[in-house]
């Protein structure tokens, strides 16, 4: 299997033009003294100020602007710590991965949580794009190990566009309400209906994306192997 330290990142994004040139400039324009680490608790700080945000607009719509900002706050974090690394060449590849990607997946688990719990959104939709995230975070995590490439886009979204989908509703909702949509059945707000948007393209990718992959793999072990349909 391929070693963590060969991996190959692809990262094809509608904003990966824009991004890069800026994440290049912060890091020029970071502290020595401010390490990937740092930047690791930002982004954490950042995922906490999101749910902080969703839990308080219970209170007061205004505090979706929190919750935004809690999105940036978390981007900064995130696409700064192994941009950091790889900048200053400090990578540390086996410890960045480990780190990066487990705190990934709790802060999503905190984030779609905190979505959940707003009065926006219902718990259970927003828990349904949770598995599907995790679902793809998974494919890619697995894919890595079994290929040596690690795909973080995937139909050109990645992590800085599903934020920035967040801010977006977040500001539509703050600006124009969140009506009720008429659908029989439960009671489905806009919010909720994009949420669940999300979580079918999320799944519907996953399950596409595996079993193009399974068939990939399948087909090129065989060559390799020598074997026939025969001998399956």
């Amino acid at each position: 299997m391929p070693d963590v330290h060969t991996q190959k990142r692809i990262n094809q994004t509608l904003l990966g033009p824009f991004e890069k040139p800026l994440l290049q400039w912060f890091a020029r324009q970071t502290p020595s003294q401010i390490g990937s680490d740092t930047m690791t608790l930002i982004g954490i700080v950042g995922t906490a100020v999101v749910f902080l945000g969703y839990g308080l607009s219970h209170l007061d719509p205004a505090f979706l602007w929190l919750a935004s900002a809690g999105f940036v706050l978390n981007w900064f974090g995130d696409s700064m710590d192994g941009t950091l690394a790889r900048y200053r060449k400090a990578e540390r590849p086996k410890y960045g991965f480990f780190v990066d990607h487990l705190v990934d997946a709790g802060s999503q688990v905190v984030i779609f949580v905190g979505m959940g719990i707003s009065p926006f959104v219902q718990l259970d939709y927003a828990c349904l794009a949770l598995a599907g995230y995790l679902l793809m975070s998974i494919y890619a995590y697995v894919t890595a190990f079994v290929t040596g490439e690690f795909r973080i886009s995937y139909i050109k979204l990645g992590p800085t566009e599903m934020r920035l989908i967040a801010i977006l509703l977040n500001t539509s909702v703050f600006l124009f309400g969140n009506p009720i949509l008429p659908i029989p059945g439960s009671p489905t707000s806009a919010f909720d209906a994009f949420v669940l948007l999300i979580a079918a393209l999320l799944i519907s990718v996953f399950t596409a994306t595996s079993i193009r992959k399974s068939l990939e793999l399948r087909v090129q072990e065989m060559r390799e192997l020598g074997w026939t349909s025969s001998k399956e």
